[in-house]
């Protein structure tokens, strides 16, 4: 695992504000991005961030090993 669980939690949830505060200056700006793609975007970054977590490092021993 790359990160532990608290600081995988952290950069979620750090993640979404930015993501949510980004919505809003583009919006000032008069770009205007739909919740829906918001949501979606979202989705993508947690998935990301997830799976990057999860993954084993290189050069580790694996548990079969």
């Amino acid at each position: 695992m790359h990160t532990s669980p608290a600081k995988l939690l952290i950069l979620i949830a750090l993640s979404l504000v930015i993501l949510v505060e980004g919505r809003t200056v583009l919006a000032f700006f008069g770009i205007n991005i739909p919740p829906l793609e918001t949501a979606l975007i979202g989705l993508v970054i947690i998935a990301t961030l997830v799976i990057w977590a999860i993954r084993p490092l290189r050069g580790s021993p694996t548990k079969s090993e």
